[in-house]
């Protein structure tokens, strides 16, 4: 079973008529469930997934991720191993779990960092050191 997204049909238009269907349900209006990305220390290296999209394209999830590319405060770009994660701004249940999102801040062998991207649409997680 796959979300379905699409315009809300309860409400009225601005002139007080009913919204109609113009189109059945298609496969651009349908979405994927959350990965979940999480912060796994007894993994070797990163574990990511891929899916197919549209177009003959692929979407590369990560899974579990070890590490991180961190940004350090002159803009140069170092390898690091994550060692913890911290606090979430989406969840604070998220960090209990170890759930990589954006915007969580995460421990780093350079020092704190926060996440940049979207671990779970790129496949990969950039950071910045705070």
């Amino acid at each position: 079973m796959v979300q379905y997204h699409k315009a809300v049909l309860t409400k009225r238009k601005g002139t007080g008529g009913k919204r109609r269907l113009s189109s059945d349900k298609r496969l651009a209006n349908y979405g994927g469930f959350f990965t979940k990305p999480e912060f796994d220390k007894e993994l070797e290296g990163d574990h990511r997934v891929h899916r197919k999209g549209k177009g003959g394209t692929y979407k590369t999830r990560l899974r579990s991720g070890k590490y991180a590319n961190v940004i350090s405060k002159d803009g140069k770009i170092q390898k690091a191993e994550i060692t913890n994660v911290l606090e979430s701004p989406d969840n604070r249940h998220f960090a209990r779990e170890n759930m990589l999102t954006k915007g969580t801040l995460i421990e780093t062998a350079l020092g704190k960092a926060r996440i940049t991207n979207r671990p779970s649409q790129h496949g990969i997680v950039h950071a910045k050191l705070v």
